[in-house]
């Protein structure tokens, strides 16, 4: 194992712009395991270690092995998918579909979807079920700690690879994992291990990748096979590790902004999230952003997180600057010559002033 400071990196330029990655991506729920020092993030992917710091320009990653560096890059390319998505270009899609889009995105730029491992992806999934992102990256931390090998320290910090699915399927797991504090996800985890351990034997964790290459509703379907494994999170691996950009994972934080700002609260009775209407939901962002509709949602869902709030107020406050530039124009314009009138819509302490005719 090696021991690294970070003083020793010699940082290489990704090539890539804030408005196409922003790491923020790396705090909005997709992975739980880069860890946040003071001025980088680091992380094991595929074995090797990955660092990575945001520049008013680009983002950066460190080595120490000039060797590595393509292999390196290429990981890293892979893995934000930069190469795959114009993300500046899918922004100004979205924002000229959605206004609600356009304003909410904001202070949100480069914010993309990560292409993870699918093992590692299922697994901290199962570990996310009526959980937080704090307390899913301390269990996801427990399971690198006790089943994963060691592969760097990094200032003090070890760093660890994640475990393999043998390692997760072997004897003792469950009684293990709830003793670490999983309570009934250490059931779901370790059954999850072995049932795809004994229908894929040869395969094991890599028959996941499988799913990349069927259709997106057969991909679901054979994940919520698995213990443990509803609708959302099936989504969130669709969506995040298997190459299925329209599926939308939809929880708490979705459901309220599908009620908040796109009117399914006019169609509810209760505040329940029933199948039916996680469906509906799902269906009105494909809907409404087309192509990759589930990283469009995902901006959505950043911006309603209140690790983020600070850039969401900076985006309230941007927003009623220009209602009032808006407003005082309106008064300096003669009068049309049909009288119109003003309506105001009130949206959560944001008001907007649209001209209509009267």
């Amino acid at each position: 194992m090696k021991t690294l400071q970070s003083a020793q990196l010699l940082w290489r330029d990704l090539n890539v712009s804030p408005k196409e990655l922003h790491l923020d991506t790396l705090r909005c729920g997709q992975s739980f395991r880069w860890h946040r020092a003071s001025d980088y993030w680091s992380c094991v992917l595929k074995g090797q270690l990955c660092v990575l710091r945001q520049t008013p320009a680009t983002v950066e990653f460190g080595v120490v092995d000039v060797g590595q560096e393509n292999r390196i890059r290429a990981l890293l390319r892979d893995y934000f998918q930069i190469d795959r998505v114009s993300l500046e270009a899918c922004y100004e899609r979205w924002s000229s579909l959605d206004k609600n889009f356009a304003k909410r995105s904001k202070a949100f730029e480069g914010i993309r979807i990560l292409r993870q491992d699918p093992w590692e992806n299922l697994v901290s999934f199962i570990c996310s079920s009526n959980n937080n992102i704090a307390r899913i990256s301390q269990m996801v931390q427990k399971l690198c700690v006790h089943y994963g090998p060691p592969v760097a320290t990094l200032d003090g910090v070890v760093h660890h690879d994640f475990p393999s699915l043998t390692q997760l399927a072997g004897d003792g797991v469950e009684s293990k994992l709830r003793n670490l504090g999983f309570g009934y996800r250490a059931k779901y985890i370790a059954k999850t291990a072995k049932l795809i351990l004994e229908e894929h034997p040869e395969m094991q964790e890599q028959w996941l990748f499988q799913l990349r290459e069927i259709p997106y509703a057969e991909a679901k379907e054979a994940l919520i096979r698995m213990p443990g494994v509803g609708p959302k999170v099936a989504d969130c691996v669709c969506l995040m590790s298997l190459d299925h950009p329209e599926a939308i994972p939809v929880d708490t934080h979705v459901w309220q902004i599908a009620q908040r700002d796109y009117g399914f609260s006019k169609k509810l009775k209760t505040k329940t999230l029933s199948a039916k209407f996680y469906d509906q939901v799902g269906d009105h962002f494909r809907d409404l952003f087309g192509e990759y509709s589930g990283w469009a949602h995902s901006v959505l869902f950043t911006a309603d997180l209140r690790s983020f709030k600070d850039a969401a107020k900076e985006v309230a406050n941007v927003v009623a600057v220009e209602d009032q530039k808006i407003e005082v124009k309106m008064e300096q314009v003669e009068e049309p010559s049909e009288p119109r009138k003003r309506r105001k819509t009130v949206i959560k302490k944001e008001t907007f002033v649209e001209e209509v005719q009267a």
